[in-house]
């Protein structure tokens, strides 16, 4: 390491200034975070803020611990530091999102507010952006009228995405049917879905859940039987298969199997959560 470096730190922590973490070191953090190791990711972290690259990453994985709060205050100077970016907005929007849901009602209307601006901006900052697309359109299809929602606007949305990511739009479009309880047309949009994207699970395992939602058992089984055999090893597979069964009330150990297995398995940021996992397990009367 040159003495110029070093000096360089020594300043920096004289004044009190963050130093900035290292590519390899951020990269390190960043594959914990995917692999859903938020405390180690954000401490290994710790005192690095001086980008917005680390900022955008320290805040998830606040956000990811359920500390919306520090989360979105991370956010904030990540979106001030690069105010053109899609991806900072989108995750602030989210931040803000979950800040309505669990904070006194009193605040909860002015965080919907500003989660639903965060998206629209995400949006307008990248309008070929799937995830902030899907972020708004949620809070259209949930929020009252007065926060800004409504389905008229979330069918828009769907129009929007379905010019560049036709599977996801389908997705949207059977939320919205299922919402209006148009039965029929969501578990079309649910197969459209499932043909556009042949060789993934997320389909299936959707039409799965939907037809175990309308009592259609046996047919729920079969899809989830062919989501195991495309993807055997998948854990999101295991997870959706002991979900259904304990909503069910039925199978229930092989339910609590399926989870066991899940909670040793390694997962990753999209699959979900082993709290949730850990809460399921706990109605079959696992650890």
């Amino acid at each position: 390491m040159s003495r110029v470096f070093l000096l360089v730190l020594l300043i920096a922590a004289l004044l009190g200034v963050p130093a900035v973490i290292s590519a390899q070191s951020l990269a390190k953090a960043e594959d914990l975070f995917k692999h859903t190791d938020y405390a180690a990711s954000l401490a290994l972290l710790d005192k690095h803020t001086g980008d917005a690259p680390t900022l955008f990453l320290i805040a998830r994985d606040y956000f990811m611990l359920g500390d919306f709060k520090k989360s979105t205050e991370y956010l904030e100077k990540a979106t001030a530091a690069q105010p053109q970016n899609s991806e900072y907005m989108d995750w602030l929007g989210r931040a803000f999102g979950r800040r309505a849901e669990t904070s006194n009602p009193l605040f909860a209307p002015g965080y919907a507010s500003k989660a639903r601006q965060a998206f629209e901006q995400s949006v307008k900052l990248d309008a070929k952006n799937s995830d902030a697309l899907s972020d708004l359109f949620d809070y259209y299809l949930n929020a009252p009228g007065f926060l800004g929602g409504g389905y008229d606007k979330a069918s828009a949305v769907a129009e929007k995405i379905s010019k560049f990511d036709p599977s996801e739009s389908y997705f949207l479009k059977a939320k919205l049917a299922q919402k209006l309880k148009e039965f029929d047309s969501a578990e079309q949009h649910l197969r459209n879905a499932i043909a556009a994207t042949p060789h993934k699970v997320a389909g299936l395992l959707a039409y799965a859940k939907f037809l175990a939602n309308q009592g259609r058992q046996h047919e729920s089984d079969v899809v989830l039987a062919q989501a195991q055999d495309m993807q055997p090893n998948a854990p999101e597979v295991w997870y959706t298969r002991a979900d259904i069964l304990i909503k069910q009330k039925r199978n229930l150990d092989e339910a609590r199997n399926l989870l066991v297995k899940y909670m040793r398995a390694e997962i990753t940021v999209d699959d979900p959560s082993k709290e949730d996992a850990a809460r399921l397990l706990k109605q079959v009367g696992g650890a």
